[in-house]
């Protein structure tokens, strides 16, 4: 009897832990998906496309981007709904060990090419 009466301020006490600041697993999990959702959503109403939008956002979860990112696909198709095209620019992909001036090149040589094919 006296050890109940012990446990009971106990575990009163450690149910108020998110008094405490201690955050719950569950609920940061949850906020995380939440944000990833919202993130993809995001990236498919700005027209970007998903690759664009994983590295855009390297610490999202990806798997719950890519549900954002097709549930608004499936809410635009079905209501019509155009995209906003993206204010920010992509930035170049560099590789390591690459100038910058390397990238630039090969995006030139990239569009003379498609120029030259064109005509």
């Amino acid at each position: 009897m006296k050890l109940s009466f012990l446990l009971l301020p106990l575990l009163v006490a450690l149910t108020a832990c998110e008094q405490l600041g201690i955050e719950d697993p569950v609920k940061l999990a949850a906020a995380k998906e939440a944000e990833g959702k919202a993130v993809g959503s995001a990236c498919r109403h700005a027209l970007r496309a998903i690759e664009d939008c994983y590295t855009l956002n390297p610490k999202a979860h990806k798997a719950a981007v890519f549900a954002g990112w097709r549930e608004m696909d499936e809410y635009m198709r079905e209501n019509k709904l155009e995209g906003v095209a993206p204010v920010v620019p992509r930035t170049p992909v560099v590789k390591p060990g690459a100038d910058a001036e390397e990238v630039v090149d090969d995006k030139s040589a990239a569009k003379d090419g498609a120029k030259t094919k064109a005509h």
